[in-house]
């Protein structure tokens, strides 16, 4: 294993706008491979540390979903069990046509929700979940205000494109129901705790160890430094969001992708799911209109399965393994998980609105990672 132009590229990124970066990448329950560049503090003192904490964004959907499948491989729910089962306020959805409202056309389901073919969107100011969040203020629950967010209309039928949207935070709120646990004490019960991951959470409970967060300005082309933990998907601060929620420092996300690596099983020898229920949740689960809508993200050679990016065909120029899968979060971080070579990797920044991210610094790291491993 040669990672000399794996080390060289993270290095490298400070001076590409990422003022602190924590690459982690993992082999049978061993980590082959971990390095740091930059600063984790606003006045660009301090080294980035192995401890420090990220908000995940998006990252959070592959645990989220990690959790539906659990109790989907347990009989609790099927992929296409309508929605509306656990939370009834989603059974007469509606749809925007030109001409106003109609009933929709077909019922959203569990699988609607994971692919992001539920018809939803990611609107965070319509009327009826700002009046929820008003009326319920800070007691405001995952289920509460996601029941909320049925009275707003959908894009199209359930199962007819795909569209990113808050289908995974109302997923959580479908785990509290089918589960009886508040979503958080699900994923502490059933999958930190099995993994012995004592970091990762719905806030923190040590902010010292924050990296500093930072939004990228188009217009100026600058960074905007964040206040700590800040994440406007919070609604509340008993929400906890399916979708970017979590918090948590390498170490932990990296025990936990390489579990799924490895057919389910992490280092401490907890099973977590078995290899059949992450080869459905990675299958994938877009038609060609969905796909099209899909590749407007510029996510070469993935197509979207249930909740994560899933490699569908190899693309000129590109190294990697079909199969592989993962997913990303506004502020940078990016899990990859091979279950054919045990192989995962974590790379955690805190940069929001930083597209460069996704279209180079991602797809880099893959290829360098592969590269450095003759795979």
């Amino acid at each position: 294993m040669d990672f000399g132009k794996l080390t060289a590229y993270v290095d490298s990124l400070p001076q590409a706008g990422v003022p602190g970066c924590d690459l982690a990448v993992c082999r049978d329950h061993e980590i082959i491979y971990r390095h740091q560049a930059g600063h984790r503090d606003e006045k660009g003192l301090e080294n980035v540390r192995e401890n420090d904490t990220y908000c995940l964004y998006s990252a959070t959907k592959v645990i989220t979903t990690c959790a539906a499948m659990q109790l989907i491989e347990k009989g609790i729910i099927s992929l296409d069990d309508p929605v509306s089962r656990f939370l009834p306020a989603f059974e007469h959805m509606q749809v925007k046509t030109e001409n106003g409202l109609r009933p929709a056309k077909r019922t959203m389901t569990i699988r609607h929700l994971m692919s992001m073919q539920s018809g939803l969107n990611y609107d965070l100011g319509t009327p009826a979940l700002l009046e929820a969040i008003r009326a319920l203020g800070k007691d405001a629950t995952t289920r509460q205000l996601m029941e909320a967010k049925a009275q707003d209309p959908l894009e199209f039928d359930p199962g007819d494109n795909f569209l990113y949207s808050l289908s995974h935070d109302v997923l959580g709120a479908v785990i509290e129901a089918a589960s009886g646990q508040r979503f958080g004490e699900y994923l502490q019960e059933h999958i930190f705790a099995p993994l012995h991951l004592t970091t990762i959470g719905f806030s923190l409970s040590d902010h010292s160890r924050q990296s500093a967060q930072y939004f990228f300005n188009g217009e100026t082309q600058k960074l905007e430094y964040q206040a700590p933990e800040s994440n406007h998907y919070r609604l509340s601060p008993l929400f906890e969001s399916g979708g970017a929620g979590l918090i948590s420092d390498v170490d932990d996300y990296i025990a936990f992708a390489d579990a799924i690596a490895c057919g389910g099983e992490g280092k401490t020898g907890a099973r977590i799911l078995p290899p059949e229920m992450i080869q459905l949740w990675s299958a994938n689960q877009l038609g060609p209109r969905s796909r099209k809508s899909f590749d407007a993200w510029n996510r070469k050679g993935y197509s979207y399965a249930l909740g994560v990016r899933t490699r569908v065909e190899n693309t000129p120029g590109s190294r990697g393994m079909i199969g592989e899968f993962g997913w990303d979060g506004a502020a940078g971080a990016w899990a990859m998980i091979d279950p054919y070579h045990h192989l995962s990797a974590f790379y955690a920044m805190h940069v929001r609105n930083f597209g460069y991210s996704y279209d180079v610094i991602h797809p880099t790291l893959r290829n360098l990672i592969y590269e450095a491993l003759s795979l």
